[in-house]
């Protein structure tokens, strides 16, 4: 029993191991790479210097500093933020439905709380006390308001409530949504036609603003889903079973409900609409390290988070000195392996 323990600690170690370095990687890849080049030795020296007031062996131009620390690095840990929340919803979402088809954009939330930010947008609105958190929070309520109503019609239709069914539920109100906002762009003429690009995905030009925006609630929504990762467990068995063991359901299943609304709804306040991160790495990871959420939960925050800094990347780099959303690149990504999983569980049903 002790050493199968320390067997097991020792490789979950390593595992973390690995995708600390991976994502530290890629951080410092997403500040390297652009139409200036910057070395990796002097970013750890712009660092060192800027946060521990170490003197770099060589001197660092003005420049060089004012682009890492002004221009790179809130891009990339923004970038970082959104692809974690995204990802650690579409883990949670998979987790409590029992299904890895299951992630914010495929279930509709994304799509609601994109309506939630164009209309804040658009208005302008800011609302008393709460000052520029008006856009994240409105974002997160439509994106939760969706969900239950997804939830709602889907058991009108279906009492069994499944999870086919609520998919399905969640495609018609995201493409519901979709045409509400084209709509609304259609008739308002060119003063929203600006936010197209936002709704299309993108941390560019975004600074420290949006990044300290999404970082509170990054924290509490990840935080609520990692306490409740037992519980994802138990429900993978079951409602009944989850129930006998000891967990209180409908508390619970509310809990992460509301922590995977709170990553998502943030999430597109500060970027926009950025599909299928929640289903590609939660599912990609499951398939390597199997589906225990005490695992599953952090290294889809983690690897989610690299994964939309590189996503990033690309998008900046491909027709550079163009960019493509990100969404565009996620999308790519993303869309033929959600066909091939939708393909092969249909399959394996019949």
């Amino acid at each position: 029993m002790l050493k199968s323990f320390i067997q097991k600690s020792f490789n979950n170690a390593i595992i973390y191991a690995v995708t600390g370095a991976s994502v530290a990687i890629c951080m410092l890849l997403g500040i390297s790479i652009g139409s200036l080049s910057i070395p990796f030795s002097t970013i750890i020296d712009i660092f060192l210097s800027q946060w521990f007031g170490v003197s770099a062996p060589h001197p660092i131009p003005d420049n060089l500093v004012q682009i890492v620390m002004a221009i790179r690095l809130p891009r990339v840990v923004l970038a970082f933020f959104v692809g974690a929340s995204l990802s650690l919803a579409g883990a949670a979402f998979q987790g409590l439905l029992k299904n890895p088809l299951a992630d914010p954009y495929t279930l509709g939330v994304s799509s609601g709380a994109s309506v939630g930010a164009v209309i804040v947008l658009f208005f302008h609105w800011q609302l008393p006390w709460i000052g520029t958190f008006t856009l994240p929070l409105v974002s997160i309520a439509f994106g939760l308001i969706t969900l239950f109503l997804v939830l709602f019609f889907a058991r009108a239709v279906d009492r069994r409530l499944s999870v086919e069914t609520i998919i399905l539920t969640g495609i018609i109100f995201s493409a519901f949504f979709s045409a509400l906002i084209s709509l609304m762009i259609a008739l308002t003429g060119e003063e929203l036609r600006q936010i197209i690009g936002w709704l299309m995905g993108s941390v560019a030009m975004r600074g420290w603003n949006y990044t300290l925006m999404i970082a509170p609630f990054f924290a509490v929504g990840g935080l609520l889903l990692l306490m409740n990762s037992r519980e994802l467990n138990a429900f993978a068995f079951g409602e009944a079973i989850a129930a006998h063991i000891g967990v209180d359901v409908a508390k619970r299943k509310l809990i992460i409900l509301t922590g995977a609304s709170l990553l998502t709804g943030a999430a597109v306040a500060v970027s926009g609409a950025i599909g299928f991160v929640g289903l590609v790495v939660p599912h990609m990871i499951r398939l390597v390290i199997g589906p225990n959420h005490r695992l599953l939960l952090p290294l889809s925050l983690l690897y989610g988070g690299a994964f939309l800094v590189l996503a990033d990347l690309a998008a900046r780099t491909i027709i550079s000195p163009r960019e493509l959303p990100i969404g565009v690149i996620t999308s790519l990504i993303g869309a033929p392996l959600f066909a091939y999983l939708f393909l092969k569980r249909t399959k394996r049903k019949t």
